[in-house]
């Protein structure tokens, strides 16, 4: 085995823990490449946040085993953990890990097995859990229900997110939130956190391999430190880990921008708006998640802040700093969702003035209380809400972008074929180079003026 290929489906969260599992396999020897380049692995970290992302797993892990047969394919992530019996309704060959193994360990083990029997035509073909997985009387790994006190998935940092221009930086793990929608608890309720050393240690590796960008990202990140995310039972003596994490990176040299992935109105408090207002380099974008502009489908979700907090945050935002992208989620179509109930989730975006609303249209998740609820929303009316939200969404981006036009912006530049980069603000804009100038790479630093129709700027 030599070759090594490695995809992803979903989150941040999963694309740094695809980024760990590319980076033992390097360290292990093998190279990576394209599938097109027939990989001797194939590693799928999955999702299934909805039951669209299951789907989605497992036609790409039936894609890429049909296309190359040969490939051993190791399934990872969080489809694994909560359908177990996937692997028999997939096929054979195909090895599904879920959470509870040591993935470094069966790695190690499954490199070895296969040199030892390099003139063996049969692919590992086992579908069970690591813990079912046995070599002779060999156990490769045992469940451990305490494994999530140390890194969990025993993978070690990652010291570059190779050509990308942003590097995410998993500082956070766990959920025990239980939102009636959301699979993820029943997945990650263990909470982690990587203690405040070892992440500046991974954020300065990250910039000497030449990232401008880190984006910090963990499944609840505002639980940093903490042992629950139910904030009634936070330990209030690290009420501020968080903010401090936040100044030992901004002081690293070479750092142009560190950006935080999402976040509740409650972790909103004095001092994290202070950290905005006194470090230029904590660019001013705020993913603050709503979910439901309606307080009576808020309670349903159980989700933990009501409109009125929402929008309170919201306003102390736009006073401090200069003019914050604040980004949401918003879903429609929640079990029990009357007109009424969507109507005060336009007007609350509205009044919110969102600079981006990712609409998810309720996708039941079997496992879940929202699965069960009787007072299921038909599917084109959820689909129909979908459309007049996502219009909004379109009018807010506009009317958000149109501030800034004639004005100086800076990007890191993401696309240099399609000459595109993102502004501190997170909105998407289109370079042009003069004829005399040199052609940016990717991940340079660009000072540009935007121009009327704010899509478009200039080099300066």
């Amino acid at each position: 085995m030599n070759t090594y290929y490695v995809t992803t489906l979903g989150c941040k969260v999963n694309q740094y823990e695809s980024r760990q599992i590319a980076q033992l396999l390097s360290n292990y020897g093998l190279k990576p490449v394209k599938f097109v380049q027939s990989p001797d692995i194939a590693v799928i970290h999955t999702c299934c946040v909805t039951h669209t992302a299951s789907s989605k797993s497992r036609q790409l892990i039936r894609k890429i085993k049909r296309q190359n047969p040969d490939c051993t394919v190791i399934v990872t992530g969080c489809l694994t953990s909560v359908d177990t019996g996937e692997a028999d309704n997939i096929g054979d060959g195909i090895i599904m890990l879920d959470r509870s193994v040591n993935l470094p360990d069966y790695l190690e083990k499954l490199l070895k097995n296969k040199k030892n029997q390099a003139d063996s035509s049969n692919p590992v073909s086992k579908t069970a859990n690591d813990d079912k997985i046995k070599d002779k009387d060999d156990k490769i790994t045992d469940k451990n229900d305490d494994f999530h006190l140390d890194d969990p998935l025993g993978l070690g940092s990652v010291t570059t997110f190779g050509s990308h221009s942003r590097a995410f930086l998993k500082i956070q793990d766990g959920c025990d939130g239980f939102c009636s929608y959301c699979i993820i608890p029943h997945i990650r309720k263990k909470l982690w956190s990587n203690p405040p050393e070892m992440v500046e240690k991974e954020a300065r590796a990250m910039v000497a391999a030449g990232h401008k960008e880190i984006v910090l990202t963990g499944i609840y990140l505002s639980a940093y430190m903490q042992e629950t995310v139910k904030r009634k039972r936070w330990d209030t003596s690290r009420s501020l880990e968080l903010v401090s994490l936040i100044e030992r990176l901004v002081r690293i040299d070479g750092l142009m921008r560190l950006r935080l992935s999402s976040l509740e109105p409650g972790d909103i408090t004095e001092p994290m708006i202070e950290c905005f207002v006194k470090y230029p380099n904590l660019v001013p974008h705020l993913h603050l998640s709503l979910q439901s502009g309606s307080d009576r489908i808020l309670r349903r979700m159980n989700r933990q802040y009501r409109t009125d907090e929402f929008l309170e945050t919201v306003e102390r935002l736009n006073n401090a700093l200069d003019r914050p992208a604040i980004t949401t989620d918003l879903i429609v179509g929640f079990p029990g969702e009357t007109e009424f109930d969507f109507d005060q989730s336009m007007e609350i975006s509205r009044q919110a003035g969102f600079a981006k609303i990712h609409v998810f249209g309720f996708s039941k998740r079997r496992g879940t209380p929202a699965a069960k609820m009787q007072d299921q929303i038909e599917t084109h009316v959820i689909k129909e809400r979908v459309r007049r939200l996502s219009e909004l969404d379109k009018e807010l981006q506009q009317k958000f972008r149109r501030q800034f036009a004639g004005e100086e912006i800076n990007i890191i530049v993401e696309n240099t074929k399609k000459q595109t980069g993102r502004c501190e603000r997170y909105f998407e804009v289109n370079y042009h180079t003069k004829h005399h100038q040199l052609p940016p790479k990717k991940g340079d630093f660009l000072r540009l003026r935007l121009k009327n129709n704010c899509i478009d700027a200039e080099i300066l």
